[in-house]
């Protein structure tokens, strides 16, 4: 789930799901599925398998899915279906028990799931199953789907499910396994996408469409806003939990969290960056010598923006993909050490230069601030920042972790401000309009984090404006 980082500025990636039914060596497909995810979580990740006898199998670990699997671990995995994620932790924290897939025993059939998403009344819902005597072994909001499932009397998994997701509030993907199907479930604004493909006669089921072409899938069709796709030997099957449907994709799928060679409603999503990048180009010239986006969602963008102003892109900013996480360090020297780690300047590109610097978004400034320092510190005579989307002003309660007005610098600061706090020469952004024209046959998107208007009810949530 895509969380923000209090003590970088970035956001971090969401989880991610992945399914297959009906192929030889499940596990071995869901670990290449997952490894196409890997950029929606590092945290952990895991796999449940089916076999042919019905017996369930699981393996889960801390770490990056390369790290978790090896062929020893997979071999174990039997069986012609399964479930896998990755996790980036939103709500409930960390740690082993909180990795998924989740897997429950229970008298009317047993059961694995795996979300990507956040219920924004889990608070409210877990209390009332305490209540109820349930008892939760993680602190995962994904945990409260399982209970509301077995709390249902009813003998037909379908409608325990369906009951499970009216109560149910927020931004869900989940995809469910049973002894003989699997369930893939969207809530009903479809904030998070999930999209089937089919490699022969089987079927496969990923947060993203990136994931098939690695494993020879062919993308079918997406899971719809409030619908229930059942998998079994029947093929597809169709149920939708409820009739108020208002398809709202979150916007920030296609800004930041997607991959770029990743299909979302019909759109891919670096032909989407690519547009925004010109719409910039457009609404936002500047003289300038060369356009540099900064490493790696925004470079579609920039070349949108190069492609449009004429003005030549250049690798002006090159990411280290080996650097982990780098500790908190005792000296602000040290400190600043660990930041070039992780991203350096190409002085022989950005000296002397006017640069156009390409960003995805703003969160708290300190990023921007220190990219646009490290572009003056080798040389860079200009540096004009421009982000491909509108400011951040609003928490969002959906699986962006970004829960309090001062971890966003544009909730209390117009962008003038924002751009003499990051020392940019200038700063524009774009608008909720621009997405939208990026965008041709969307079915709406969510601004949430825009514009304050939030598709859901929030809850034991706060929504509340800095005073």
């Amino acid at each position: 789930m895509k969380t923000f980082s209090a003590a970088s500025g970035h956001l971090r990636e969401e989880c991610g799901v992945f399914a297959v039914y009906a192929l030889d060596n499940a596990a071995s497909y869901i670990y290449y599925g997952l490894h196409s995810l890997q950029h929606r979580g590092q945290e952990g990740c895991g796999i449940v398998t089916v076999d042919d006898g019905g017996a369930f199998h699981n393996h889960r670990g801390l770490g990056l899915v390369s790290e978790v699997f090896n062929p020893g671990e997979l071999s174990k995995l039997e069986g012609t279906m399964g479930i896998g994620h990755v996790r980036y932790s939103t709500f409930g924290g960390g740690g082993l028990d909180n990795v998924q897939p989740f897997y429950f025993r229970h008298k009317r059939g047993d059961f694995a799931l795996a979300h990507n998403g956040n219920i924004v009344n889990a608070d409210e819902l877990r209390d009332a199953l305490e209540e109820q005597g349930c008892l939760f072994r993680t602190t995962s909001d994904s945990e409260i789907l399982a209970h509301l499932i077995r709390k249902n009397p009813d003998e037909d998994r379908i409608h325990n499910i369906i009951e499970a997701l009216r109560r149910i509030e927020g931004a869900f993907s989940f995809v469910i396994m049973t002894r003989k199907r699997i369930y893939a479930c969207r809530d009903k604004n479809g904030l998070r996408p999930l999209s089937i493909g089919r490699i022969g006669s089987a079927y496969v089921v990923s947060s993203e469409t990136c994931a098939f072409p690695i494993i020879g899938a062919e993308y079918l069709r997406d899971v719809e806003p409030g619908e229930i796709v059942c998998i079994d030997n029947h093929g597809l099957r169709s149920n939708f939990y409820t009739d108020s449907i208002c398809p709202r994709i979150c916007s920030m799928e296609y800004i930041y969290f997607a991959r770029p060679d990743s299909m979302i409603e019909g759109c891919n999503v670096h032909n989407f960056r690519k547009a925004s990048g010109r719409i910039l180009a457009r609404k936002a010239p500047v003289e300038a010598d060369i356009v540099v986006g900064v490493p790696d969602s925004s470079q579609s963008a920039a070349i949108g923006y190069s492609e449009e102003s004429g003005i030549p892109l250049e690798i002006g900013l090159v990411k280290s993909r080996y650097v982990g996480r780098t500790f908190i360090q005792p000296t602000r020297q040290l400190r600043e050490m660990g930041v070039k780690m992780k991203l350096s300047a190409i002085k022989e590109v950005v000296s002397g230069k006017r640069v156009v610097l390409i960003d995805d978004s703003i969160v708290r400034g300190t990023t921007s601030l220190r990219i646009v320092r490290m572009l003056r510190e080798a040389g860079a005579s200009e540096v004009h920042v421009r982000i491909a989307s509108p400011p951040l002003c609003n928490p969002c309660f959906y699986g962006v972790d970004i829960s309090d007005y001062d971890q966003l610098i544009s909730a209390s600061l117009p962008p003038q401000e924002v751009c003499r706090a990051i020392e940019a020469d200038s700063l524009v952004f774009l608008e909720e309009e621009d997405l939208l024209a990026s965008a041709p046959g969307h079915r709406g998107m969510c601004f949430a984090c825009f514009n304050g208007s939030y598709p859901t009810p929030t809850f034991s949530h706060k929504v509340r404006k800095q005073q």
